[in-house]
Order: C-alpha cells, then structure tokens, then sequence
C-alpha cells in the first residue's frame, strides 16, 4: 500500500484551512497559523538587538540566523534571517514589542510584514 505522500504549498492562512477543509479537519483555526512557515529578512540591526531577537526567536521555536561576529560585537550591525510559522512570528513579535531599544519598531515592522501573509 502506498499513502502517496504529497507536498503542499502553503502560503497564508487561507490556503492552509482550504486544506484542512478539504480533509474534514477540525480546529483549523488553530492549526492554519502553524502551517505558514516563512522567512523574513531584516537588513542592518545592530548587533546587540540582533542577539535579543536571536535569543527571543529561539526560545519560541523559531530560528534566527546572525553574522558570525554578531555574539562577540566584532561587528556593529548585521542582516538578520529569521525563520518560523505564522504563530511564531506573532509570538515573536509580542515579546519584541514589550522590550528595549528599537526592537518596538522592528515588532512594528514584522507585524507590517507578516500582514502580507494572513
């Protein structure tokens, strides 16, 4: 017997209860989130933000990944790529928006994003 396994694409909200519907699934409301992985790109955060945001995003589940020189400061500034579901992400940004510096504003931002996406 084989289960024909298939990949699906998902990428909002919408398209992740479309097929959970499909399957006659329940408490989609709380799995959609879940099924919505993505990657978001942060350009030029200061390397002590960055490390913040690495230690936050982890303690979620989700990932972050820094330049190598971001944990020891041997670089003022780096590109951040974090990566997690659509739940993550609001988690993450809830606990940004309740912390120091400019990571209210870069909260703001992954909000704006992630807007693209629901």
């Amino acid at each position: 017997m084989s289960y024909n396994p298939e990949i699906l694409e998902i990428d909002s909200v919408k398209d992740a209860a479309i097929e959970m519907t499909k399957i006659g699934a329940t408490g989609i409301d709380i799995m959609a989130p879940k099924a919505v992985f993505f990657v978001i790109k942060l350009h030029g955060v200061r390397n002590a933000m960055a490390n913040i945001i690495k230690q936050e995003a982890l303690s979620i589940g989700a990932e972050a990944a820094v330049n190598a020189g971001t944990v020891n400061c041997s670089v003022e500034r780096t590109d951040v790529i974090l990566m997690g579901t659509l739940k993550q992400y609001r988690m993450l940004i809830e606990k940004l928006k309740n912390n120091v510096s400019e990571l209210p504003e870069i909260a703001k931002e992954l909000e704006d994003a992630i807007g693209q996406i629901e």
